[in-house]
């Protein structure tokens, strides 16, 4: 049975929305599964200025957080989490950062590695985020995985190769029900790739 990690960050709930779908889509594949939130770093006073922001920490203040071990159980990992100026978002850049001494000792080599993200809109930067994490994934010595055009259901959700993509409005919307079956896809493909891996 493979074990796959899906590790996020998410500020007012888009994110955590496809992370679960993701893991989802992971466990119907057969994989044992841990959905888990990268912490929140920024002040609480930063964080009280956007309701939504402040509302969704004090939800997931008892959620599991992800940590360095869920990284080195993993065999195949999705990450993800919000556009910042087309790039990742800091706290999630942090969490991957403290991941140093895995690496140096080869720990996150040969994994299956998968990504998501959400912007305001549409073209707002989300394939650039994605490349972006995908910079990170070329030094670990990972293997991406991304959905490619390899069913239609990619084209649904709006047509992204390179993995998730949510546009969520200035509104803030909810993911679409064709983005989380993209989600599902997702993290079955991942969970599918990393079991023939184990052999």
């Amino acid at each position: 049975m493979a074990k796959i990690a899906v590790i996020y960050y998410s500020a007012t709930g888009t994110n955590h929305a496809v992370a679960h779908a993701v893991g989802e889509g992971a466990k119907a594949a057969g994989a044992e599964v841990r959905v888990r939130l990268v912490a929140e770093t920024l002040p609480p006073e930063v964080v009280a200025k956007n309701p939504k922001w402040k509302e969704f920490v004090e939800k997931t203040k008892d959620f599991p957080k992800a940590t360095i071990e869920d990284l080195e159980w993993a065999d195949g990992v999705v990450f993800g989490g919000p556009t910042r100026f087309g790039n990742v978002a800091a706290q999630f850049k942090g969490f991957i950062d403290s991941a140093g001494g895995l690496w140096a000792k080869g720990g996150l080599a040969n994994k299956v590695y998968a990504g998501f993200t959400s912007a305001m809109n549409e073209h707002g930067g989300a394939e650039s985020t994605l490349l972006a994490l995908f910079n990170s994934i070329y030094h670990f010595g990972g293997i991406i995985a991304t959905p490619g055009y390899t069913d239609p259901l990619v084209f649904a959700s709006g047509g992204n190769p390179y993995g998730v993509s949510v546009a969520t409005g200035q509104e803030g919307k909810p993911p679409s029900e064709a983005a989380l079956v993209h989600a599902r896809y997702m993290g079955r493909r991942v969970a599918e790739i990393a079991q023939k891996l184990r052999g």
